[in-house]
């Protein structure tokens, strides 16, 4: 299969069971081959956990989930050293975490201490245990849900944490029509239990490699940095985006670009998924919340003031 044959399969298998959420697909696979994380944030029933388990079982690789709760330990994800008698030694067992594909459900239902164990494995794809360092699997992906942070029982996840997340972005609800081919849709043969994987773990290797070979022109590269860089500047933040949102949205943008058939980013690929990337990494201060802006218009408002590279 050629790079564009993958992504075209993949996106097809998921969208049996996704319907109407072409751009959602696009954007979860864009950040799935440029080594992202994923943060999918919305309301409870419009398809989180169905999307995550649809990628998940589109590959043909290791996958865990993990339902984050309130007694939830980081022992949980990480693994917990436990007493042989018979070799009269400690011997390690590995939690979920060492796998392929995460599904870290509702994850704002756990505590933070709990949430921290994901920082040091999304960041480094490494995680240190009782002393000892644990390298993961190169095709290490996590894709997190949460519900808004006004639902009971939640906890808002730190900036540390936002940070690791190379999008967010929330599925929302679908027109009319689309919700009724659901319900037409409500049969085993679409349930996503029902999904095989379509590709392997060689496929995505080799796509990541491919996307890493997109070509970006220095004005686009400018063109970037000037974004990220306008928030640390606008009016209303009180912490702007970091370098690595920089990286982040030139990452997907290659890969958008590479689904797309080029060899290079356009400004197009950009505005695609700016908002996406950076919204969720800026905080605002108390009289921007209370006046009703939110992150995603402020990075839209950003986008229309910053000249486009032709």
């Amino acid at each position: 299969m050629s790079d564009i044959e993958i992504y075209q399969k993949l996106f097809a298998n998921i969208e049996k069971v996704i319907q109407g959420q072409s751009t959602s697909i696009r954007k979860l696979l864009a950040a799935f081959f440029s080594n992202g994380h994923i943060l999918l944030e919305d309301v409870p029933g419009t398809g989180k956990t169905t999307m995550a388990k649809a990628l998940a079982k589109s590959i043909d690789v290791d996958f865990q989930r993990i339902q984050f709760t309130p007694d939830l330990l980081p022992t949980d994800i990480l693994g917990v050293s436990i007493f042989n008698q018979r070799d009269q030694d400690f011997e390690f067992h590995p939690g979920p975490i060492f796998s392929n594909i995460l599904l870290a459900d509702e994850i704002n239902r756990a505590s933070p201490r709990t949430q921290s164990a994901l920082l040091e494995a999304m960041g480094e794809r490494q995680v240190s245990i009782e002393r000892n360092q644990y390298k993961l699997d190169e095709l290490f992906f996590v894709i997190a849900t949460q519900n808004p942070v006004e639902y009971h029982g939640t906890y808002p996840l730190p900036e540390a944490q936002m940070d690791r997340f190379a999008m967010r972005f929330g599925l929302g609800y679908v027109s009319e029509e689309e919700e009724i081919a659901i319900l037409d849709g409500q049969n085993e043969l679409n349930s996503v239990e029902n999904l095989t994987p379509c590709i392997n773990k060689e496929d995505v290797i080799r796509l990541k490699e491919q996307v890493n070979k997109v070509n970006i022109s220095d004005e686009v590269k400018h063109y970037m940095v000037n974004i990220v860089r306008a928030t640390r500047e606008t009016e209303g933040i009180i912490n702007g985006a970091s370098p690595r949102a920089s990286i982040s949205l030139m990452k997907a943008a290659q890969a958008l670009a590479l689904f797309d058939g080029l060899d290079y980013v356009t400004p197009d690929h950009v505005q695609e998924i700016a908002v996406t990337v950076i919204s969720h990494r800026i905080m605002m201060n108390s009289q921007s919340r209370f006046s009703g802006n939110s992150s995603e218009q402020i990075i839209e408002n950003i986008l229309s003031s910053i000249p486009v590279p032709i």
